[in-house]
């Protein structure tokens, strides 16, 4: 695994402190992208020398005070315009060299970040798997054969294997949050219109977003307010409202649960476990929490493809698709050609209806703040993929695609990992422009630092008003800070099962004082330490080793851990949230022994043998 490039705050802090430069940093993104074996991540980088200059010209003109994003590597979606390159939509023959770059891309460059390249993509952006490009399929970082989600495919990888800091995507349909939550990084799909699409290869242009994909909260929003503005050329754009409703903090929420009825999981019992431990975690954090009904949600999310809007798809391609029908691929052509089933007079009864739909989501919103839906209901490989791209494309897509014809804002964060290895998500929705609190309440619940005020000063505001600089909040998507409390401890009689795959001790601490440790009896007499999560009244601080594992290495080290055990998130003293051994709370019945007052494994086995 090549080198990650780290998060915005770990490199400005080098940059600040002279143990970096930007042609420094060019060389080391350089290697990384010669270390991918060939990875369909990419569509066309950056030439070698061209990035070389760019990164020298930083270094000598420009002020890492005054640019937010001073030397900070990105990838662009190969359907956003770069100027002197290619854009193809993931079709080679649809292909033109840009002649400017997209307003969203300019205001990056202005910000001081350094492009490396265009990313693969479901074609044409139409697509949740990240199998629809003749450029080849992504497979999520976390391997197996495991989709990447699309249509971003590329972007989100190029996070998630630590090649670039952020990349942009594009969302219509879930492309935004899709891929964030197969590749365990953040997606932030924002209120229509904050991010320019002008420049942008429309999917469905009144829907269309651009999206930002990062390792944690505050690097996205630090990317967010960077990029944002309305432009002339874009009659889509949006200003952030005048008067508005100031961000809230996490504590004062109100949080929307999704109804039991109303949650589909497709046999996902993994996922369906993580999302519970997901909802749990965010009742602690927020005020009050109370059910809504998802039903209007679905059934507007149902029109997307389903509904006339399938035929605005169409509008943009039309000519092309009947001129050169050959240059498409069968499943994306199969798609776009449904658009023309469709007159004037569906097109008017979907409006009508969603008008309808809207109006009851509407109303809901002063009811909630914020509702917590699952990203994904389950996973696929890309052969079970290949078996039915249309069918489980949709499944994908179930708790995303309403979001953007509800006129909504989604933030999609990491949620741990299903018994089975698999990365499980979620995503926090709230109405246009509650980007801000979505992102507080986000980074709360990941454990990082607040994630700043992302709507503060004017909605054109140009770098120069960029967020202050986010603090570390540890290691890079390429991989991951497990805490462990028991058996594979270092050590330990299961501690190879780390070391094996590349994992590295990196601190012993404890965890915050809400937690109990059991014993529970093994054959080999050894007995087997569960972490459970309590009330904090009834909970200790329990001992606990960080290593760090690389992030492909997950899916593996879990198809060994026996039940009840799996992996969540674990709340340390400090107050950070890392990825760590739980343990189901039911195992904790009266055959467990209570270990808690000895403080840790290791302290218990000590006391045991004296």
């Amino acid at each position: 695994m090549s080198e990650r490039i780290g998060s915005l705050a770990e490199l400005r802090s080098a940059y600040r402190e002279g143990g970096l430069t930007p042609a420094a940093l060019a060389e080391r993104v350089l290697a990384g992208l010669a270390g991918r074996d060939g990875a369909p991540v990419w569509i066309s980088t950056v030439p070698a020398d061209r990035l070389r200059a760019q990164a020298a010209a930083l270094g000598r003109d420009g002020d890492p005070a005054r640019l937010p994003l001073y030397g900070i590597p990105f990838a662009v979606k190969d359907n956003i315009d770069v100027a002197g390159m290619v854009t193809t939509a993931g079709c080679p023959d649809f292909g033109y060299e840009a002649g400017t770059d997209a307003p969203v891309v300019r205001r990056l460059l202005d910000a001081g970040a350094l492009l490396v390249g265009k990313t693969n993509l479901d074609q044409f952006a139409t697509g949740l798997t990240g199998a629809r490009s003749p450029y080849g399929s992504c497979e999520s970082v976390f391997g197996g054969g495991l989709v990447s989600g699309g249509s971003s495919s590329g972007s989100a990888v190029a996070v998630a294997s630590g090649q670039v800091c952020f990349a942009l995507g594009t969302d219509t349909a879930g492309s935004g949050r899709v891929p964030a939550a197969l590749n365990g990084i953040v997606g932030v799909k924002p209120t229509r219109g904050l991010l320019s699409t002008a420049g942008v290869v429309p999917a469905c242009r009144s829907l269309d977003c651009v999206s930002v994909f990062a390792a944690d909260v505050a690097d996205a929003v630090d990317v967010l307010h960077a990029a944002r503005g309305v432009t002339a050329a874009d009659p889509w754009g949006r200003p952030l409202p005048a008067e508005r409703v100031p961000a809230r903090p996490p504590g004062a929420l109100r949080l929307g649960l999704p109804r039991a009825e109303d949650l589909e999981f497709f046999g996902d019992t993994g996922q369906r476990d993580r999302f519970a431990a997901g909802v749990e975690r965010l009742r602690d954090l927020v005020g009050h929490a109370q059910p809504v009904p998802l039903g209007p949600f679905f059934e507007a999310g149902d029109l997307l493809y389903q509904g006339p809007w399938v035929a605005e798809r169409l509008t943009g391609l039309d000519d092309f698709l009947r001129e050169r029908p050959e240059a498409v691929l069968p499943v994306t052509r199969a798609v776009l050609e449904t658009g023309r089933r469709y007159d004037a007079v569906d097109a008017f009864r979907g409006r009508h209806r969603l008008r309808e739909l809207r109006a009851r989501v509407d109303r809901g919103w002063r009811e909630v703040d914020v509702l917590v839906v699952p990203t994904v209901g389950t996973t696929f490989t890309l052969a079970e993929i290949a078996e039915d791209p249309i069918g489980r494309n949709a499944v994908l897509g179930r708790y995303t695609q309403f979001a953007n014809l509800l006129d909504l804002a989604c933030v999609t964060v990491p949620n741990g990992f299903t018994a089975a290895g698999r990365p499980a998500s979620l995503t926090l929705v709230g109405p246009a422009f509650s980007d801000t609190t979505l992102a507080r309440l986000a980074a709360a619940l990941t454990g990082g630092a607040d994630a700043g005020p992302a709507d503060a000063g004017p909605a054109d505001a140009g770098p120069a008003d960029a967020a202050p600089p986010a603090t570390a909040t540890g290691p890079g998507p390429a991989d991951l800070l497990v805490a462990v409390v028991g058996r594979h401890l270092a050590g330990e009689s299961r501690n190879g099962e780390l070391t094996d795959r590349g994992a590295t001790l990196v601190a012993a601490t404890r965890t915050a004082p809400c937690y109990r440790l059991y014993r529970m009896a093994t054959p080999d007499g050894e007995g087997l330490p569960g972490l459970v999560r309590v009330e904090a009244a009834r909970g200790h601080r329990i001992d606990v080793e960080l290593w760090r594992l690389p992030a492909s290495a997950v899916g593996g080290l879990l198809t060994g851990v026996p039940a009840p055990l799996s992996l969540g998130w674990v709340r340390l003293d400090d107050g950070r949230s890392v990825l760590g051994f739980l343990c189901e709370a039911y195992a904790a019945g009266p055959d467990a022994e209570d270990i808690s007052a000895a403080g840790g494994w290791r302290a218990y086995r000590s006391a045991a043998r004296r």
